[in-house]
């Protein structure tokens, strides 16, 4: 088992490195600042392609990060520039929050509010100013939440509503009112800002979510995600993400232990564990994740996307961490071998997008509002940490 930690880890340690030089080499805008808001897998930019809040604000974040990580320089200008546009051109002067997507020149564009894309500017700004100590970037993460929690804060029934007009009235009519993968990102943004200002407000605020996340979101007959819901939680469809099933297996455990709070730890030990499994549902032969299940079809979506298969390797670390059972370890390393053999890109460099079930590349970005260096970046942040 010991070889297998120290290859992980290696393996990790340098691909981390190779998804930031990427980054740094072909994603910045020397022209209009920021970064290119688009890139085919060829590595050649749509220098007028539309830059979205969710891309910049990963971006961010994944800089920041391993800055703290390595203490190489060079990531942090590069954080410091994702910083230095988000507020400039993302953060709405005029009625708070942040704006989905500008032009390539810094135009607003889409000016709607999406908690989902707010609370992923929150996350950055919190891992930011871990790596700065730049006190403008706590302030508007602080700022941020205040705004998510008067509008988006559902005082009825709880939980997160998810998107609004760009003067904050609610958009209406869709029978899905929340979501799971939202409410994931909440958590993980309020936690983030929760480590760099210990507000007894915004703790409550986390246990809350970690009780929704247990008593509504997590099927305890099955372990899968319910994805998402009416105002009342009702539950709409019945879809399952596998990838959500893995990322929502350690994130729920880590916020929770953040909280130093032993019975929720316990509780989301066992929920880990339980979910982690579910997730093995979807795990192909070759050590890949597939993306979804329809349970009324009884069909799989036959497509291994990148995001997910750096979700299982986490998830299945975490499993390994909980109670020491190597084939957790070993399905990890099976899935990094996954990656290896069919996600990276030996060429070009980064991650494709996903393979479809007869192995051929799906016909993606490799860089878009979508495609980032977040999940890929964090599971190797992840792994060094844990093993």
């Amino acid at each position: 088992m010991h070889d297998m930690q120290v290859q992980l880890k290696q393996a990790l340690g340098s691909e981390l490195r190779s998804i930031l030089d990427y980054w740094i080499q072909h994603t910045v805008d020397e022209t209009h600042g920021g970064f290119f808001g688009k890139l085919g897998n060829d590595n050649v930019p749509d220098p007028f392609a539309v830059k979205g809040a969710v891309l910049n604000a990963r971006i961010l974040w994944a800089f920041a990060a391993a800055f703290r990580v390595t203490g190489e320089e060079k990531y942090l200008l590069m954080a410091q520039r994702a910083f230095a546009y988000i507020t400039a051109y993302f953060v709405d002067k005029e009625y708070g929050g942040v704006m989905w997507t500008v032009d390539y020149a810094g135009r607003p564009i889409d000016t709607k509010k999406e908690v989902y894309a707010i609370a992923f500017v929150i996350s950055a700004f919190s891992e930011y100013y871990k790596a700065s100590h730049d006190e403008k970037a706590r302030e508007m993460a602080a700022g941020l939440y205040a705004l998510i929690h008067l509008y988006g804060y559902d005082p009825l029934y709880g939980g997160y509503r998810e998107a609004f007009t760009r003067d904050w009235k609610e958009e209406s009519g869709k029978a899905e009112q929340k979501s799971t993968d939202t409410h994931l990102h909440v958590l993980e943004a309020f936690v983030a800002l929760y480590a760099i200002w210990p507000d007894q407000g915004l703790r409550l605020h986390i246990l809350d979510l970690l009780n929704i996340f247990y008593d509504k979101i997590i099927d305890q007959r099955t372990g899968h995600l319910r994805l998402y819901f009416d105002q009342q939680w009702n539950v709409q469809g019945t879809g399952i993400s596998f990838g959500h099933d893995m990322e929502a297996s350690w994130l729920l455990l880590e916020a929770a232990e953040v909280m130093e709070d032993e019975t929720l730890v316990a509780k989301f030990r066992t929920a880990a564990l339980q979910m982690a499994d579910a997730a093995m549902e979807g795990m192909d032969v070759d050590g890949g994740l597939w993306f979804a299940y329809a349970p009324d079809q009884e069909a799989f979506t036959e497509e291994k996307h990148w995001w997910s298969q750096a979700e299982a390797i986490i998830g299945l670390v975490n499993a390994w961490q909980i109670n020491q059972q190597d084939h957790y370890l070993e399905q990890a390393l099976r899935s990094w071998q996954f990656i290896q053999q069919h996600i990276l890109d030996k060429t070009n460099g980064e991650w494709f997008w996903g393979i479809q079930k007869d192995r051929q590349m799906m016909e993606e970005d490799k860089v878009n509002l979508w495609k980032s260096p977040y999940h890929n970046s964090r599971a190797c942040l992840q792994i060094l940490r844990r093993l």
